[in-house]
């Protein structure tokens, strides 16, 4: 029977959350932030209790990257747009409990229900990705393709990892949003509407499918940093590219790199290895496999016994894997320890506050996005529901 083995920190690995860094990562990938220790079993059985009480007026999502202590609550888990289509689909609950980060609660609530109420138990759950674009920076950037007569030819797309903000420019500007799942179809619907394509806000899951799944070269793609004028861009590249990325990332698949690869071909014979499509381009090529949370998953679910796995995505959902799988010898792709900090704040303690406050007649950290911008992020939701 396979044993999960942890990450080993070492002298020049990044250590558990925030304390130490790793020189070699790209730049503003990092993990800050304490992941908080185990939390008192007391609280599992007044999670349990507060669930009870509230009956069917509560859902509770829960996403992949979670850890155990919060999962084992939850109703359904999924990734991201899988929680929100879940959400929809339960109009008679009242109270919908989202155990992620807080673009996704945000699409909850623009697919719920006026009647329903999503809760975030910590709002300090973001994500940095969503951050990386602002809904002012890409105002600016789009006044900057206007002067130079190209938004006629762009059309933008939005990962769902997105604030509404900018799910509602994209809306509003005849685009759509994407999921790594669907990316590929949503950037040829893309394509058959304009010439060119502004990807918001992940440039790697961008880059990764216009090279991969629809053939063009890695020159077709140019980097827009929205902390440079312009861009970085000269007015030349804005115009040739097929593809402008915007420079956002994920702060715990950009820290995979190609000597993590390496290594564990290295030194697991036969290893097979899996990967999101937000990792960086040169891991996504070297890797066996590529795809999404819900890929990801499947795959290990078909493997055969005995077959051993290098997976680089986030270490709750591998650790779990790994516990799932028994039969099969499953590892993290890197050496060292990353969580993704944001979506740890989300921990027994809070999850248990929202849920007694509820219980209490008090409806905690409701996440609501006015009426205009969810009008908007809805359209460009709604484009890419009805790809074929």
């Amino acid at each position: 029977m396979s044993t999960f083995t942890e990450p080993a920190p070492t002298s020049t690995a990044l250590l558990l959350l925030g304390r130490g860094s790793d020189a070699a990562s790209e730049k503003g990938v990092d993990c800050p932030g304490e992941l908080p220790a185990a939390s008192d079993p007391d609280l599992i059985e007044r999670a349990r209790a507060a669930k009870e009480a509230l009956g069917d007026r509560l859902f509770i999502l829960g996403h992949h990257y979670q850890r155990d202590e919060v999962i084992q609550f939850a109703d359904v888990t999924g990734d991201s747009f899988k929680l929100a289509q879940q959400a929809a689909a339960r109009p008679d609950a009242e109270f919908i409990v989202f155990c992620g980060v807080h673009f996704m609660a945000e699409s909850a609530d623009i697919l719920t229900g006026d009647q329903q109420t999503v809760i975030l138990p910590d709002l300090a759950a973001g994500c940095s990705m969503a951050d990386m674009a602002t809904r002012q920076q890409v105002d600016e950037c789009w006044d900057t393709l206007t002067d130079l007569g190209l938004t006629e030819d762009v059309v933008p797309v939005t990962y769902m990892n997105s604030s509404a903000a900018i799910k509602a420019f994209v809306g509003e500007h005849g685009g759509l949003v994407c999921t790594s799942s669907n990316a590929q179809r949503a950037l040829e619907w893309a394509y058959e509407q304009g010439r060119k394509v502004l990807f918001l806000p992940d440039q790697h899951l961008g880059r990764n499918t216009a090279v991969r799944e629809l053939g063009f070269e890695l020159s077709d793609c140019v980097t827009y940093n929205p902390h440079k004028p312009g861009g970085g861009l000269t007015d030349e590249e804005l115009r040739d590219a097929r593809m402008i990325l915007w420079r956002g990332h994920c702060s715990v698949h950009g820290r995979f790199t190609l000597d993590s690869v390496n290594e564990v071909r290295d030194r697991v014979p036969g290893v097979n290895v899996l990967v999101h499509p937000e990792c960086k381009h040169e891991v996504v090529s070297a890797a066996d496999l590529v795809g999404s949370t819900e890929y990801i998953i499947k795959a290990l679910e078909a493997a055969p016994a005995g077959s051993a796995w290098a997976i680089g995505t986030e270490l709750n959902l591998v650790r779990r894997l790994a516990h799932q799988h028994p039969d099969k010898q499953v590892m993290f792709l890197d050496k060292t320890i990353c969580y993704c900090s944001t979506m740890n704040r989300i921990d027994l303690p809070h999850l248990v506050w929202s849920l007694e406050e509820l219980v209490a007649g008090r409806v905690p950290n409701p996440i609501t996005v006015d009426a205009d911008t969810a009008r908007h992020s809805k359209v460009a939701l709604d484009r890419m529901l009805a790809l074929p």
